[in-house]
């Protein structure tokens, strides 16, 4: 039997991360403190932190994902004067001593170095929303890595895009058109998904485009 290789999906959720690199082809293991969310995650996991699971454990896998929670960096958190810890400095310490391949994302507005940006419109993501009118998702995303990968670029259009993000209803907004539950998770591309795993989500397409990457350095490092 061919093995695959392992990654660890650090911060995983219900599982949008997991879903590209599965499909990409890594066998996936997710680790989140949230038991609400692991009870929809696809793939075999583990209820602990994940910043320690990552120094304890992340040596074990071939390649590492991680998403530390985004509150810190978010727009509406710093327009409500939230707190939150920024937990994107012990998560790069915990991938980095574990000297594997890694991946860490955050929203627009992190601290994250040297990364690249994924864009929905790229990947031609969005849905028919319920008024009729097609929307692209947008959804742009930061990636930061020890490994050489890609982007294609923003693609960006005039068009309306729909958002992703909280709960309760959908529609036209002050800030734009809002996704509901239907079209949140079509626009995304996760349909087993809540309305709160979906409004944190990556979607799959964009680490099943780096998935392919990492595994193409997974085999470079092997020839060599």
């Amino acid at each position: 039997m061919t093995r695959h290789p392992r990654l660890l999906d650090a911060f995983c959720g219900e599982g949008g991360a997991g879903m590209g690199y599965h499909r990409a082809g890594f066998d996936v293991y997710g680790v989140d403190l949230s038991a609400k969310a692991l009870r929809r995650y696809p793939f075999p996991s583990v209820r602990a932190d994940a910043v320690w699971f990552i120094a304890e454990h992340g040596h074990e896998f071939d390649a590492i994902h991680a998403s530390p929670p985004c509150k810190a960096h978010n727009d509406l958190q710093r327009q409500w004067k939230r707190d939150h810890p920024n937990l994107i400095p012990p998560t790069r310490a915990a991938l980095i001593s574990t000297g594997r391949p890694w991946v860490m994302e955050n929203v627009e507005g992190a601290p994250l170095l040297d990364h690249l940006t994924l864009c929905g419109e790229a990947f031609q993501l969005g849905c028919t929303c319920n008024d009729g009118l097609y929307r692209p998702l947008r959804r742009h995303r930061l990636f930061e890595s020890n490994a050489p990968l890609m982007s294609p670029g923003c693609a960006c259009s005039h068009r309306q895009p729909v958002g992703v993000y909280g709960n309760g209803g959908g529609g036209q907004m002050g800030r734009g058109y809002k996704g509901d539950l239907r079209e949140s998770v079509e626009a995304i591309g996760v349909p087993w998904m809540s309305r709160a795993g979906v409004s944190q989500s990556i979607p799959p397409a964009f680490t099943e485009f780096l998935g392919g990457q990492l595994l193409d350095h997974l085999a470079r490092a092997a020839a060599c």
